[in-house]
């Protein structure tokens, strides 16, 4: 990704990734965090994001940092999960805003880098009970996205 974005820094097992927003509001952690889940056989990774409530480590994805940073923030996660799908190129990634309007950010994001993004990984969106391949102008319920094969 050519976009600004953030430095982060993965722990050992790539699991979980840490970066720091700046803006008016100060510096806020964010964290990215990759947890297994499987369904009907299929193993997959959920990307959870958010805050890090530094008291819990728990991540809250439901704070509203409004650093007016989103677009460096968004091409972080992104160029995340561009890593995460190289160290590992089998494993798909899951991932759906804990809010309606998270996942139409998420969905704008993804879009507004379309052609960078497909360069190195398929996106499907889930409409209609169905995964379909990404396309812009149409408001998806969830995405997954996978490494190309080389």
């Amino acid at each position: 990704m050519h976009n600004e974005k953030y430095d982060c820094l993965a722990n050992r097992n790539f699991l979980n990734y840490e970066f720091e927003s700046y803006g008016p509001k100060g510096s806020i952690k964010k964290v990215v965090r990759f947890s297994p889940q499987n369904a009907d056989g299929i193993t997959y990774f959920n990307l959870g994001f958010g805050d890090l409530n530094t008291a819990t480590g728990e991540i809250d994805d439901l704070s509203i940092s409004d650093n007016k940073d989103k677009d460096i923030v968004l091409s972080t996660i992104a160029s995340i999960v561009i890593d995460f799908t190289s160290v590992f190129p089998d494993i798909m990634v899951y991932a759906k805003g804990s809010t309606s309007s998270r996942n139409r950010l998420y969905q704008m994001g993804i879009a507004a880098n379309l052609e960078e993004i497909t360069a190195l990984v398929e996106v499907f969106g889930f409409k209609d009970n169905t995964w379909k391949p990404f396309e812009k102008n149409i408001n998806y319920e969830a995405f997954i996205v996978l490494r190309k094969q080389k």
